[in-house]
């Protein structure tokens, strides 16, 4: 692949992943936000301090959130349209689109969903103000940890598919994924800063609205970079392109 159809399809990542921004900004707005105040009433009602608010929570709700998930969409669309220029026709056959959608969904399951079971997303007034420099720490560290066994799981399907065949080959590597990603849920520490009597409802529906954000980030980006990507390293004939536009115009 040169480098002017690595630089097509990192633009076009980039714009994919504004456009899973998009929509993913929309989710979180509708339904991790009203946990999100939940949460703050919640501590709000529950704490004998009063914090001076330095950024106010419709700020925070609007422009805020609008920037940190389209800025987070872009940064990670162009990442993964990186990984799809490695990972186009080395992970088996699959077209472009098929190969985008198997990139978001590996990048869903690496990136977040494992971190998440381990160390899940937590609401305003969850978790100890001096611990947060150890908890963001293990958590990249998981993050990481997820990511390089994700690559390594994909380096030893392919290496076992000539002499096991691709179904063995596949889920051995799974298998050992999952091995391994045990072994270091059982290591690294755990982690349960909910305080008393926070309720449990308010805790879980943040905690899914979290997981469905990330999924329809994930999943936008990989049916829009799809197309994206398939019209650039499949283009249409001139003369296809032609007989298309004379049909739609004898009709």
């Amino acid at each position: 692949m040169n480098s002017a159809t690595v630089r097509n399809l990192l633009v076009r990542g980039m714009l994919a992943g504004l456009g899973a921004g998009v929509l993913a900004l929309i989710a979180a707005y509708f339904l991790g936000e009203p946990n999100v105040d939940s949460a703050i009433s919640f501590e709000g009602h529950h704490s004998h301090e009063h914090e001076v608010e330095v950024v106010s929570r419709s700020l925070q709700s609007t422009a805020g959130l609008a920037t940190g998930v389209l800025v987070y969409g872009v940064a990670f669309g162009g990442i993964a349209a990186l990984a799809y220029c490695f990972a186009l026709g080395r992970v088996g056959r699959f077209g472009p689109r098929a190969t985008a959608l198997l990139l978001s969904g590996t990048a869903l399951l690496a990136v977040y969903v494992v971190p998440f079971l381990k160390y899940p997303a937590n609401p305003p007034s969850v978790g100890d103000p001096d611990t947060i420099g150890k908890r963001t720490t293990l958590y990249f560290l998981m993050m990481l940890l997820s990511i390089l066994l994700a690559i390594g799981a994909t380096l030893l399907g392919k290496r076992l598919a000539p002499r096991l065949g691709n179904w063995y080959a596949t889920f051995t590597a799974v298998a050992a994924f999952a091995v391994a990603i045990g072994l270091a849920y059982a290591f690294l520490p755990v982690i349960n800063e909910v305080p008393d009597h926070f309720p449990a409802t308010l805790l879980w529906r943040f905690r899914l609205s979290a997981l469905a954000i990330q999924t329809v980030l994930w999943t936008a980006f990989g049916l829009l970079f799809g197309e994206l990507a398939d019209r650039l390293l499949n283009p249409r004939p001139a003369a296809e392109r032609s007989t298309g536009q004379a049909v739609a115009a004898s009709h």
